[in-house]
């Protein structure tokens, strides 16, 4: 029974359609499984001839033995001991419907097979991989000759031929198989459309107009493009299914035909490499304007455009192409050229009423009812060292070779012809056809002449199936693509009348072909091929595959092993995605996002991460949500001395007046601010405070009634609703700020307003309740007697600091963790993390799943292992650092996996990334619980602190999840604990009673990394860093421990980045030299004009790519900024406050290794380009201030005078480039006046002198209270000491040595758990570092 011709047509009120059809399908689901049996044994009844195999091992091994608990003669069937590529075939007779699989080894020996492949067909001509979720599938074996493996099918088959494929055999013997399948019997109303035919199905009435629609099809196609379904209206209404260029693209229209402005009709494109000559399944599902549109197993959900819910039709439905009314046999579209089974529209079988003959259904041209199973032989050049050669026979004045080709790759060697050959006196003519730069490229190379070449004209490397016919005649060769016209050149050689033999190759060059053939060829051929004529006579693939005819090599007969890796496209946030024949790749270029996915953003998440990164104040790129959904947006940046704040502003910046107004008519006015509501909501809710003034001056105007409290005025929320109170994070308090502190003109009332003055009084309020902002509206209603009057203006919305930054949990006990929802990552997972730990080892997350999982865990005191598994075998990460990771201090993990693999990084240290198998698993499918600091066996848990976790972009609350569970609390004890402690990405470092900043990655110094390093340079003033092997040892070794597998493109490739202010009235020059291997190099100069350059050469053989950012001139003797960061090909520039504009290079490569960076003039040296030449001669006359390209900073090395890897020539002298510590600006907020601000003034030196008495007895008393508490605590120390024996004083003096040497001493497990058990009973009142 097929599930397909089962079709529930009821009527539906509106709204309602999906819902019941969803409860439909699940009760029909139900009900097939308890009584639709299908598991039928198909193989126990076949006669001997339905079996068939690549080779045997002897007679008593022929495929015929090979069914389920045999043991008859050889006891199954065994290939030949040199067949490379084995198979068993079975024919079960006719179509069926397979559901499972059953294999045993062979009986009585020791041969079976442990890995095999299913490959099914309904002809012998066509065959396809068995592939679940996009996987080609591989089915776990036998282990021994007896035992039965039984697989049930993840979605069943309908075919006739299978044929197994043993991978793997048994290594101490063979391979040897009996096999059983497993299903029931499929029956099917089949009709052949032969491309100038199609059914029409007529209504009984003149249209038919329809709320609900249920398509349902299969299909099976023999040409790219053809219409499988249309009807249409005469009021503009249509639908139509139609394939183009092998992919469904469905239309449908439910409105008139008159153009509206913004109504496009709606078109959906599903599926790819339809036109493979397999059976495909088609639905639609329509109600209303929701549409389900489903190809094969990839469902797309989608709305119609427009405001009509019905589809109507006039007359009829045609199946298979659009006929021309009153001209039968014309159509307006090409054909559908193919089969077509299980046809049903609205519950009706369109089929089974054309082969009845009834009267609703019309036929045009030949519509049989059996499906034509001819079709062409195709063979697929599966790997780069593939290749066939077949013979032909020269004889004639011309010669001429034809094909088709189906491929992705743009280069790739198609046929080579050695039309003459005489190797001992080096002659030679041959033909080569060959693939370049997707353009099909035919030459004629000779040794006594230059080759002629001619080229076609479209491309060909887009998957799909192209004709290629070449032909040499009368000194002329032609080039034929597709239904183009030929290219014609001519040519001084022409092909001989002597009749001789001749071998051609195809896809590639064997081994044993001479050089003389091969040389100068393209790369080898990786696609499908077929219909192979030389001559005019056809290549028979069935004796080449036989080995009766020409040889092959890797290759796959009887199947076009092509795939669309762009469908779907893995490539996120916008990524274009192409492809060749193993491999997809993403192009991120303006999506804002970088990887191999286009998965992580190039932008931070907030202002504070450019604070800690030197920048100042200005217009910056924000991804409020990393790696999440949103796009990233510019916004605002102000760095006051103590916070970075973000400011979003709107279209109301100006002051507003209202008169005239009232309660029952207010005077309202709306917000549209410079974010989308969904990026405002992501950054007040990761913000740590945020804050929205609004000014509000009256004048014989209320806010609220003095009688009884009716709002008069009031502002919306972000959700839109209506709020009432003026000032502070009290929502529920109807109170203006006067109120909240203390200071209303008249105390008889909550608002300076409601005193109903006939002055101008002010209620200025600082909105600071972050769930209610952003303010959305304000509406004023009491303006409306004589003389009230309002002035108001809504200040822009200001956020600071990151609420998940520092959001950490201590782990006390092995035993103890957070528990949260499943990831659900299965294609895509980013994670980042925080930890501080003194033990030895921990899991710091796991998650685990039926068949996966995936888990972080410090595996040593200096490694940190990332591992998963997708449900064919763990993937394994490690990297290792050159100092230990339990060292108390925090330490950044960052980890990604997707589709095309994963990488691993720890603080600055090289990311290890690992490729993902060609044919792998793509979905991690985790159905239990996210384990934070421990796992769910309880063991091997953390001990230490986590914080700032992000999964997916995604913050987790560690600190509330932490307050409800035993042996973890919120927070983490210590002095860095913070991030405004130590500035511009400097790291702060416990200490026992104090901390450290180490600024040695920054361009800063001080004691908070908060001190510029700046020199003034004059015309001959050079300062050169020389970088030695020696400094980047570590990242080498790190790197050559990378397996094989390893993908430069798989990954985040540590990016450059560089950071340069820079003051000068001197042009031309240069600011800074980066040199690396050979002739590589970056260059930055700035132009006679001022303009600035950015020189990049990463290829040796190219010319340096030149960046020219826009700005204006730079050299008028003010401070400028430069940030750059080049991520491959892509470079982002940002001078000042200006929005980074983004350039591509044409080489991605790497510079490294790095060989200097030169400030100031350059002298000698290997650079050529003139310009860079000819600025850095003329030196450079300013100041220089931190400057910082990755990680080194030469300025800072040069004026700490205590590198020998810095050169200096010239004078160099410290300065401050015209700032005193900071390149950071102060921000000012404007606002207007404040008429009780003087008021106020003369309060400031009477709180001031409050405060200092304050301060005073403060101070008296904490010295009391510490007094008492020493005295205390030398008493418990005296009686504690006289209580215990007192240590040996040998060994105590030998462990406090110990204890003094050893700047990071062990701890052993017992010792930690101690110390955890006292932290536990004492963390509110005493620090403790994890």
């Amino acid at each position: 029974m097929d599930a397909s011709r089962l079709v529930i047509n009821m009527e539906f009120r509106r709204g309602g359609w999906l819902s019941c059809s969803t409860v439909l399908l699940a009760l029909a689901s139900v009900f097939g499984a308890s009584n639709y049996y299908c598991e039928d044994p198909l193989v126990t009844s076949l006669p001997p001839g339905s079996f068939d195999s690549s080779s045997r091992f002897s007679s008593n091994h022929l495929p015929q033995f090979a069914k389920l608990k045999n043991r008859d003669s050889g006891g199954g069937w065994s290939p030949d001991r040199e067949d490379q590529h084995p198979w068993l075939q079975v024919d079960l007779r006719e179509r069926m419907e397979v559901t499972a699989l059953a294999t045993q080894g062979r009986w009585g020996s020791q041969d079976w097979v442990s890995q095999y492949q299913l490959l099914y067909s309904d002809s012998v001509r066509a065959w396809r991989q068995y592939r679940h979720s996009d996987v080609l599938w591989t089915f776990p074996g036998n282990t021994d000759m007896d035992s039965m493996v039984h697989h049930k099918l993840p979605h069943p088959i309908r075919t006739r031929f299978l044929r197994l494929v043993p991978l793997q055999g048994n290594p101490r013997g063979g391979m040897g198989l009996r096999v059983e399948v497993y299903g029931c019997t499929y029956k099917s109303d089949v009709a052949d459309f032969d491309g100038r035919s199609a059914l029409l199905y007529r209504f009984n009435q003149k249209s038919m107009s329809t709320v609900k629609d249920v398509i349902s099809l299969r299909f099976r196609s023999k040409q790219e493009d053809g219409v499988l379904v249309h009807g249409e209206g005469q009021r503009g209404d249509y639908i139509t299914l139609e394939l183009q260029q092998g992919r469904l693209i469905l239309q449908l229209n439910l409105d008139d035909s008159k153009p509206r402005s913004g109504i496009t009709r709606s078109s959906v494109t599903l599926g790819s490499l339809l036109d493979d000559h397999h059976w495909h399944s088609v639905q639609i599902e329509r109600f209303s304007r929701q549409v389900n549109f489903t190809v094969d197993h990839h469902t797309q959900h989608f709305r119609t455009q427009g405001q009509e819910d019905s589809l109507e039709v006039d007359y009829e439905l045609s199946f298979g192409g659009i006929p021309l009314p009153g001209k039968p046999g014309t159509f307006l579209k090409e054909n559908f050229h193919g089969c077509m089974e299980n046809l049903y529209y609205n519950g009706v079988n369109i089929i089974d009423l054309a082969k009845r003959r009834k009267p609703q259904i019309y036929s045009t041209g030949n519509v049989t009812f059996h499906c034509s199973e001819a079709q062409p032989l195709s063979v697929t050049f599966r790997r780069p060292d593939s290749f066939l050669t077949a013979p032909a026979d020269l004889g004639t004045e011309s010669f001429s070779v034809r094909l088709q080709i189906r491929t992705w790759n743009r280069e790739g060697l198609i046929v080579i012809a050695p039309l003459a050959w005489e190797p001992l006196q080096q002659l030679y003519l041959r033909l080569i056809l060959q693939l370049q730069g997707g353009r099909v490229l035919l030459s004629l190379d000779s040794h006594a002449n230059p080759p002629t070449h001619v080229y076609s004209e479209q491309t060909v490397s887009d998957g799909q199936w192209h004709y290629l016919r070449v032909e040499m005649k009368d000194r002329q060769m032609f080039l034929t693509v597709d239904r183009q016209r030929p290219v014609i050149s001519e040519t001084k050689l022409h092909v001989t009348g002597v009749k001789r033999p001749a071998i051609l190759l195809f896809g590639g060059c064997a081994v044993s072909q001479p050089d003389l053939v091969c040389e100068g060829a393209a790369l080898a051929f990786q696609g499908c091929m077929r219909l192979m004529f030389a001559n005019n006579h056809p290549v028979n693939l069935l004796h080449v595959q036989q080995r009766t005819l020409g040889n092959y090599s890797q290759l796959d007969f009887d199947v076009c092993g092509i795939r669309d890796r762009c469908t779907p496209n893995y490539c996120e946030h916008g990524g274009q995605c192409s492809q060749s024949w193993s491999q997809f790749y993403c192009d991120c270029l303006g999506t804002g996002y970088t990887g191999a996915t286009c998965h992580s953003p190039l932008y931070e998440r907030s202002c504070e991460a450019y604070r800690g990164k030197a920048d100042p104040s200005g217009t910056y790129t924000l991804d409020l949500d990393g790696s999440g959904p949103l796009e990233s947006t510019p916004v605002t940046c102000s760095q006051t001395e103590d916070k970075v704040w973000t400011v979003v502003g709107h279209d109301q910046t100006e002051p507003v007046r209202v008169r005239g107004s009232t309660l029952q008519s207010p005077y309202t006015r709306s917000l549209n601010y410079s974010l989308p509501p969904s990026h405002l909501q992501s950054l007040v809710t990761t913000s740590l405070h945020c804050q929205q003034e609004v000014i509000y001056q009256c004048r014989k105007s209320r806010l609220f009634d003095t009688w009884d409290g009716t709002p008069l005025s009031w502002w919306l929320d972000r959700d839109g609703a209506k709020r009432t109170y003026w000032g502070g994070f009290l929502p529920g308090v109807q109170q203006c700020s006067c109120s909240l502190e203390g200071n209303c003109m008249d105390m008889n009332y909550f608002c300076n307003c409601d005193a109903d003055r006939d002055a101008w009084v002010n209620d200025t309020g600082l909105l600071s309740y972050k769930d209610h902002l952003p303010l959305r509206e304000i509406a004023i209603g009491d303006t409306n007697r004589t003389g009230s009057e309002v002035v108001f203006k809504i200040g822009p919305l200001r956020c600071y600091g990151n609420r998940f930054l520092w959001n950490s949990a201590s782990f006390y006990q092995e035993t103890s963790y957070l528990h949260f929802p499943p990831l659900q990552a299965e294609l895509t997972l980013d994670l980042s993390l925080y930890f501080k730990t003194s033990t030895l080892s921990g899991v710091l997350l796991e998650n685990l799943g039926v068949q996966a999982f995936i888990r972080l865990e410090l595996s040593s005191p200096s490694s940190v292992t990332f591992i998963f598994d997708l449900g064919d075998g763990p993937i394994s990460l490690t990297v290792s650092s050159p100092v230990a990771l339990n060292d108390r201090q925090w330490h950044h993990v960052r980890a990604e996996r997707n589709v095309k693999g994963a990488w691993l990084q720890v603080d600055q240290l090289p990311p290890r990334r690992i490729a993902a198998p060609p044919e792998g698993r793509l979905h991690l499918q985790l159905s239990g619980q996210l384990f934070v600091g421990g796992t769910a066996s309880r063991q091997g848990g953390f001990q230490g602190c986590l914080r700032a976790l992000t999964l997916n972009g995604v913050a987790l609350d560690l600190e509330e999840r932490a307050k409800t569970t035993p042996g973890v609390s919120p927070g983490c004890l210590g002095h860095c604990n913070g991030d405004s402690i130590c500035h511009h990405g400097g790291r702060c470092v416990e200490e026992s009673n104090s901390y450290v900043c180490d600024c040695s990655q920054t361009a800063y110094g001080g004691p908070h990394c908060s001190t510029v390093m700046a020199a003034a340079f004059d015309g001959g003033s050079s300062l050169t860093y020389s970088f030695q092997e020696t400094l980047s040892g570590i990242r080498d070794r790190v790197s050559k421990s990378s397996p094989a597998k390893e993908e430069a493109g798989v990954a985040i490739q540590s990016p450059d980045s560089l950071t340069l202010g820079f003051q000068t009235r001197r042009t031309p020059t240069m600011l800074l030299l980066v040199r690396g291997v050979g002739q590589r190099y970056v260059a930055i100069i700035l132009k006679r004009t001022g303009s600035m350059q950015i020189k990049y050469r990463l290829d040796e053989d190219k010319e340096p790519d030149t960046l020219s950012p826009r700005s204006s001139s730079l050299s008028d003797g003010k401070l400028h900024w430069l940030r750059l960061s080049r991520q491959g090909k892509d470079v982002y520039v940002q001078i000042d406050d200006g929005l980074a504009q983004i350039f591509t290079l044409t080489s991605g490569s790497s510079l490294s290794p790095l060989r200097s960076v030169t400030l100031g003039k350059l002298s000698g040296g290997d650079i050529m380009d003139e310009e860079v030449v000819e600025a850095g001669s003329h030196g450079f006359i300013g100041c220089l201030s931190s400057v910082q390209f990755n990680q080194v900073a030469p300025l800072k090395e040069a004026l700490s005078h205590r590198s020998t890897l810095v050169s200096i020539s010239g004078r160099l002298s410290e300065s401050s480039c015209g700032s005193a510590s900071s390149p950071n600006t102060l921000a000012t907020t404007h606002s207007l006046a404040d008429h009780s601000e003087k008021g106020d003034r003369g309060k400031e030196p009477r709180k001031e002198m409050e405060h200092n008495e304050s301060a005073v007895i403060g101070g008296v008393v904490a010295a009391v209270v510490f007094t008492t508490l020493c005295v205390m605590g030398v008493i418990i120390r005296f009686l504690y000491q006289h209580r215990r024996p007192r240590p040996p004083p040998a060994k105590a003096e030998k462990k406090e040595q110990r204890a003094n040497l050893d700047p990071h001493p062990p701890h052993s497990p017992h010792l930690y758990r101690t110390e955890l058990d006292l932290h536990k009973s004492t963390r509110d009142h005493k620090e403790y570092f994890i």
